[in-house]
């Protein structure tokens, strides 16, 4: 009887430590959603501020079509990646998709900006001077929600991969979430210093 007694108090012991992680790993998991959710709002913004930029610039860029075109068709691409990983921000796969989509438009948008540069009077332009300051500002949100989302991915992959936590992870399909990473077609150079004559 007291052999019984010892196996049903072990059982409850490990019943209610696979409920604890079992409860971590779904609070966990929704804090990645949750700051996604974040980069959602900052990126949806940005999204919502490029075809008015485009139609600020069109008057002054007429022979910049394909230019134009470019960063319409890089924000199409990154709205629907934007949408695939919204649903599911643990999928891996959408994650690197919207990294890959965001670099993209974000190497368009840097054209168009440079472009612009030819072009004085849309330079001195005070809709296209409060796009470029709207853009930069939502860059920068978007920079403060991707860290915060890659640190609870940080914190939802620690807790998934530890022992005992990865076999409880691995019944119940808690798989691995992936870091936003935003791919840049512009690669920083390193400066180059010297200090001889």
């Amino acid at each position: 009887m007291t052999s019984f007694l010892v196996f049903l108090a072990i059982l409850a012991v490990f019943v209610f430590l696979a409920i604890g992680i079992y409860n971590r790993l779904v609070s966990e998991r929704n804090r990645v959603r949750n700051a996604f959710a974040q980069i959602d709002v900052q990126l949806t913004r940005r999204y919502d501020l490029i075809p008015n930029l485009v139609e600020a610039v069109k008057g002054y860029m007429k022979h910049e079509r394909e230019t134009l075109e470019a960063v319409i068709n890089a924000r199409n691409t990154a709205v629907s990646s934007l949408n695939a990983a919204k649903a599911d921000p643990a999928n891996a796969d959408a994650i690197k998709k919207l990294g890959a989509s965001e670099g993209a438009l974000g190497s368009v948008l840097g054209r168009l900006f440079a472009l612009s540069e030819a072009y004085p009077d849309l330079k001195a332009n005070q809709n296209m001077m409060q796009f470029q300051e709207q853009l930069a500002s939502t860059e920068n949100k978007v920079a403060f929600a991707r860290q915060a989302f890659n640190d609870s991915v940080l914190g939802y992959n620690n807790t998934a991969e530890t022992f005992p936590n990865s076999i409880l992870a691995g019944m119940f399909s808690f798989n691995l979430a992936s870091f936003l990473e935003i791919d840049s077609e512009e690669k920083r150079d390193v400066p180059e210093v010297s200090f001889s004559t």
